[in-house]
């Protein structure tokens, strides 16, 4: 789809289909660069055009007349790259106004991003060579881990790929945190009451040590004897102000980590909660690894931020607080002295904060690939090994390691530098302080027992700023993760419960589907379908790849809504029926059945959880999989590898199958569920099938004729819409659609008797 060209890189070979126009429209001696192929027109109709990048222009055909039109690369030539609705759509403009625009389907979105990538380092070759400025100044060497775009120096991650909202995460998303404290305010109204005694009692020693000098230590050094009760009373004062203020740091600690601890997990259990009911939709946009880290790493950090971080900035703001407080009480010339560096520390922590705030939001979607990385490649490890891939999937993660490196060492080098500098400045003031305190003694304005204590009290105060400064990054931190956390619980699902939902009667299993409408994004996959099931009926679903039959199942399912129409199930509107109630009473057995890590008899009880083992071996009967469970090694109790690894795709299929009989539901759905085993497996899948869809409701997808000889009707599909319904008999008598697909399947089956050596079989294949 997609080649480029520059120094490094080989010329494009353009596609034959567009070879003799692009060529005729070259300039002399002008090279093209990239070629891109994009597939809708500006009526998002299914339409090729193609862009052509050179060294000098911007050449694309235009209309349906193919007039080709150019566009000379110019300083403030930039291409847009955006997408809605699932069409993606490319803008090219000058600041005069938009100059051309191209659309194309969602699945063009890495190529078209490696395109622009191309274009950007065209203009910036461009711009560099206008300024007498090697290429290689602009470009940090590094690529993209996801598209391979090369990136400019200046960028932390690419620029082209990312479609999800990029706002900079902002410190207020933290008081959204609010309402999973809030059950918690009686325990952290306690915590904070604790913190203040605490940090009092740790201000009593220095206070103390002024009378310990003036009156104790001082007048002994001009003579005076010590007074032993009152040394032990100082002394007293300061043990008792030492464990006083361990046992309220003690008290407060466990309080506030225990309800840290509790917001930590209600945040995990509510995001988790609330990405079980999200619809099909959103998850089709997202990748695994990056839900996972959001759920786990993302809520573990806001947990440590609210159990040990948050804290010690309170306990830190307290603490300047009270002894700046002090500090005036005692000099309050010697305090403003003391307060110089504050407005220096503050600008400073502002600036650092506006590069952490974007950051480490940064540096969370970086490491979100890495897992994404990770959780493709660990359930995928046996078609990884099967093609040999083990040193491709490792460069895959070792580029996106790196990539997360990279972000890690810019974000580091601006933090390097903030931790020292608040320290000079500390130290700075400390000096300062030592200086002016001095020039007090000796012009006898303080004492030297005030000057002490006013030290003992600046360095806890300066080395409070200091660590209070360093919560710049922990909270930035987990103002990230919470941001990436509410991205998941601000989403609202498109298939939304209903306000009141109406009560579920006795289902009886009629599915009406009236003038129904579905769209993806702005491709209609569903037009004006009229069907209508009885209860107890068997119809079989027909028709090409694409024709929306498992799209009208899923509809039915409700993992989707309807943008026209209704569906209804015995009269009532599905939509008006809690989500839970109506799934309750559809069995789904599917091509590639899921199970889970588990015993067996638990991945049959999935459905039922309450089941009980003679429920579960009367399914696993009537499955035809009794057999096969009691020659594994704990019979029922075997476990089940991860995805049912360690059991064959028909024994897999049989599991499905009497999780499905175990609910005893109304309705069922049969989605291609023997087309992925052989002949013998088939029979017994067929068996298992003939109890599971006796004396129910029954839609079934299938590629064999075995599966749907049986149907009542058959409704043949084609472009979203019912073209041919009836009996097998009566549409191949029509000699309609459904015959077409059948004398298809059937020479086909015909060939592949004879390539195989074996007579024709008389029962084949119907495309589904």
């Amino acid at each position: 789809m997609i080649s480029t060209s520059s120094s490094v890189l080989p010329r494009p070979v353009i596609p034959d289909a567009w070879q003799t126009e692009v060529s005729v429209h070259l300039q002399p001696e002008e090279n093209a660069s990239a070629w891109l192929e994009v597939d809708l027109d500006a009526q998002l109709r299914f339409a090729k055009n193609v862009i052509i990048l050179t060294d000098r222009r911007v050449l694309s055909p235009d209309g349906p007349e193919k007039n080709w039109r150019s566009w000379a690369l110019q300083p403030d030539l930039s291409l847009k790259l955006s997408d809605h609705a699932g069409v993606g759509t490319l803008e090219l403009s000058t600041s005069a106004g938009r100059l051309a625009v191209w659309r194309f389907t969602l699945g063009l979105q890495p190529v078209v991003a490696r395109w622009v990538a191309q274009f950007e380092s065209q203009m910036a070759r461009l711009g560099a060579e206008a300024q007498g400025q090697p290429l290689q100044t602009l470009l940090s060497g590094a690529v993209c881990p996801v598209c391979q775009s090369p990136m400019r120096k200046d960028e932390d991650e690419c620029s082209q790929c990312g479609r999800e909202d990029l706002t900079p995460p902002s410190t207020w998303t933290l008081f959204k945190l609010w309402r999973f404290a809030k059950p918690y305010q009686g325990s952290l109204l306690a915590g904070f009451v604790l913190t203040l005694a605490a940090t009092a009692a740790t201000l009593v020693p220095p206070y103390l040590t002024m009378p310990l000098m003036d009156d104790i230590l001082i007048p002994y050094q001009n003579g005076k004897a010590i007074d032993p009760g009152l040394v032990s009373l100082y002394l007293l004062g300061l043990l008792g102000a030492a464990l006083l203020a361990w046992g309220l740091g003690w008290a407060k600690t466990y309080i506030l980590a225990l309800v840290s601890e509790r917001i930590g997990a209600d945040l995990r259990t509510t995001t988790y909660e609330h990405l079980l009911k999200l619809s099909l939709e959103y998850f089709g946009d997202r990748r695994t690894g990056d839900l996972i880290a959001r759920i786990g790493n993302e809520t573990d950090r806001i947990n440590v931020f609210l159990s040990l971080h948050l804290l010690d900035f309170a306990t830190d703001v307290l603490m300047i607080l009270m002894t700046a407080v002090i500090l005036f009480t005692i000099n309050p010339t010697l305090a403003l002295v003391t307060l110089l560096p504050l407005p220096f520390i503050g600008w400073l922590i502002h600036v650092v904060r506006e590069r952490l705030r974007t950051g480490f939001e940064k540096i969370d979607r970086v490491w979100a690939e890495v897992t994404n990385v990770l959780a493709d490649t660990i359930p995928g490890i046996r078609v990884v090994k099967a093609f040999a891939q083990e040193d491709r999937e490792a460069n895959r993660f070792k580029d996106a390691n790196r990539h997360n490196l990279m972000v890690n060492d810019r974000l580091n080098r601006v933090w390097a530098l903030f931790s020292p500098t608040v320290t000079l400045m500390t130290e700075v003031g400390l000096l300062v302080v030592w200086g002016f305190g001095i020039w007090l003694v000796s012009d006898d304005q303080i004492t030297v027992g005030v000057l002490t204590a006013f030290l003992a009290y600046i360095g806890r105060f300066y080395g409070r700023l200091d660590t209070m400064s360093r919560i710049v990054s922990h909270t930035q931190k987990a103002a990230s993760g919470a941001k990436r956390i509410f991205d998941i619980l601000d989403h609202v699902s498109s298939v939304p419960e209903p306000v009141n939902p109406l009560p579920l009667p006795q289902v009886q299993g009629r599915i009406t589907v009236r003038d129904a409408g579905f769209r993806y994004g702005n491709r209609a996959v569903i037009r004006q379908l009229n069907l209508d099931i009885q209860p107890g009926q068997m119809i079989g679903l027909v028709g090409h790849s694409g024709s929306g039959k498992s799209t009208l199942v899923n509809l039915i399912c409700r993992f989707y809504d309807l943008t026209e129409g209704v569906i209804e199930l015995d009269g009532t509107d599905i939509r008006q029926l809690k989500i839970a109630d109506y799934r309750s009473q559809i069995g789904l057995v599917l091509q590639e059945p899921f199970l889970f890590f588990g015993t067996i008899a638990d991945n049959i009880a999935y459905g039922k959880p309450g089941a009980t083992r003679e429920d579960i071996v009367a399914a696993a009967r009537a499955a035809h999989a009794h057999e096969f469970i009691l020659r594994m090694p704990q019979g029922y109790d075997s476990l089940v590898g991860e995805r049912g690894q360690g059991l064959s795709g028909g024994e897999r299929q049989r599991i499905s199958i009497a999780r499905a009989l175990l609910i005893n539901p109304r309705i069922l759905i049969l989605d291609e569920a023997t087309s992925a085993v052989d002949t013998e497996t088939e029979k017994e899948i067929q068996r298992a099938l003939d109890n599971l869809v006796r004396g129910r409701t029954t839609i079934a997808i299938a590629h064999r004729l075995s599966t749907l000889r049986k149907a009542d009707r058959l409704v043949v599909m084609d472009k979203g819409v019912v073209v041919e319904e009836g009996s097998h008999d009566e549409l191949i008598e029509t000699q309609g659609a459904y015959w077409r697909l059948y004398e298809a399947q059937q020479r086909q089956a015909e060939a592949e008797a004879v390539l195989g050596g074996n007579s024709p079989v008389t029962a084949q294949k119907v495309s589904a």
